[in-house]
């Protein structure tokens, strides 16, 4: 009985040793998780810095988005919440693929123009944003 009992506190032990080495390891995986040759996933900051969205509204209409164009600048404060930037960045990709949708295809990249899809990943690489 007692080599019993023995064997299962050891095994108790050995399992919890295991898992406290090998669960930050697997949370840095999850965390980062990359495949090769894909970058790996990052996520947006929880804030942007006012003068980069002003520079990213900039950019996108530029281009050509009435969107931004129409949207107030930030002003009065050193930053503003990421959903300024992502909601900046969705409406401009909807309204240049609305723009865009009879243009032939090899014209294209992710059913926009090669220049608009250009502005709209440089505004989001100015804000930092990854995922819109």
């Amino acid at each position: 009985m007692n080599r019993i009992v023995r064997n299962a506190l050891v095994t108790v032990v050995t399992a919890g040793a295991l898992t406290a080495a090998v669960a930050p390891v697997a949370m840095a995986t999850e965390q980062t998780r990359s495949v090769a040759g894909v970058q790996a996933q990052i996520n947006n900051p929880k804030t942007v810095k006012a003068a980069a969205y002003n520079q990213a509204r900039s950019i996108l209409a530029q281009a050509g988005s009435q969107t931004a164009a129409k949207s107030h600048p930030a002003h009065g404060t050193s930053d503003v919440p990421v959903s300024y930037g992502t909601s900046l960045l969705a409406a401009a990709r909807d309204e240049f693929r609305a723009a865009d949708r009879n243009l032939p295809a090899a014209q294209k990249k992710s059913d926009m123009s090669i220049p608009h899809y250009n502005a709209i990943h440089s505004a989001a690489n100015t804000m930092g944003i990854d995922r819109w």
